[in-house]
């Protein structure tokens, strides 16, 4: 995520740390965690809440880092909050309602500070733990399971309004919508599914996390094609801009306008910046 003095925070999986770039291309370890810090988001209280997807095996494949599943210290995934001035980490949650997480992956917090996120699910020798849509209430600190089972649900992000909530699946490569009525509450669906498809992705690709534009657009990173794929609200693909790298993970807005956007690149592991024809959305607490 950018954050306001023009640094970007983000997390390294293989590393497994939680890491700040400066305007000036140095790194900073920010803190070294357990697992898999997977996506991250900053709260009302000035902290960064991050998913922790509990560990992934990695390879490096015709020169680019790969993930190959589960690393073998997993032990479930969990919610967890770093003190960006001491780098301390303790852990939130590891279940909802007594039902472990799994591989919890990326999180959005809306305007009450209560925030949703995604649980993409694990991949075993001969099994998968179905991904799954949660919330948590800054309230009561309870965690409700919105969507109980999701296909290898991804980036999550908010509409400019934050009425609708879109989730990007990962292997389908499906683009979905939620209609929030209220915090941690979304519509009754008119079919056998909850929410709405949005659109597909133009390819064999996979869909990573995503970014909200102010206009509405969604943008999502799509690995494999090595593309930034952005949909009107409507599902119409508005463009594709391809990245130097076939596996772009997440996109974030920053600069003075909103105009710049950071994409993660994990194939060869760099961030880069580029000028957006459009400004983002300026997310909740990132100021």
């Amino acid at each position: 995520m950018a954050l306001a003095d023009g640094a970007v925070l983000l997390v390294e999986i293989e590393r497994r740390t939680l890491t700040r770039v400066d305007p000036d291309g140095s790194v900073d370890i920010v803190a070294t965690l357990d697992g898999g810090p997977n996506g991250a988001a900053i709260g009302p209280d000035g902290a960064c809440y991050v998913c922790n997807n509990g560990g992934e095996n990695f390879a490096e494949i015709d020169g680019l880092l790969v993930p190959l599943g589960r690393s073998a210290d997993y032990a479930g995934g969990w919610i967890e909050r770093v003190d960006l001035a001491s780098g301390r980490a303790e852990v939130l949650y590891r279940d909802a309602g007594g039902k472990p997480l799994s591989a919890p992956n990326d999180l959005v917090f809306d305007g009450t500070g209560g925030f949703w996120f995604t649980d993409i699910g694990k991949s075993g020798p001969d099994a998968r733990m179905h991904g799954a849509l949660y919330y948590v209430h800054t309230d009561s600190l309870m965690i409700d399971d919105v969507v109980p089972s999701l296909t290898t649900p991804n980036g999550v992000g908010l509409a400019p309004d934050s009425r609708i909530l879109y989730v990007a699946e990962l292997v389908s490569a499906r683009l979905l919508a939620f209609d929030i009525v209220a915090p941690g509450q979304i519509a009754a669906s008119d079919g056998l599914l909850p929410g709405r498809f949005v659109g597909v992705g133009p390819g064999r690709g996979y869909f990573d996390s995503l970014a909200i534009e102010a206009g509405g657009n969604i943008c999502v990173a799509s690995p494999l094609l090595g593309e930034i794929v952005v949909f009107a609200p409507d599902g119409e693909i508005v463009e594709i801009v391809t990245v130097p790298d076939p596996l772009p993970t997440n996109i974030c807005f920053g600069g003075p306008d909103l105009r710049t956007a950071y994409v993660t690149l994990a194939g060869t592991g760099r961030l880069i910046a580029m000028d957006w024809p459009r400004p983002g959305l300026l997310l909740a607490y990132s100021a």
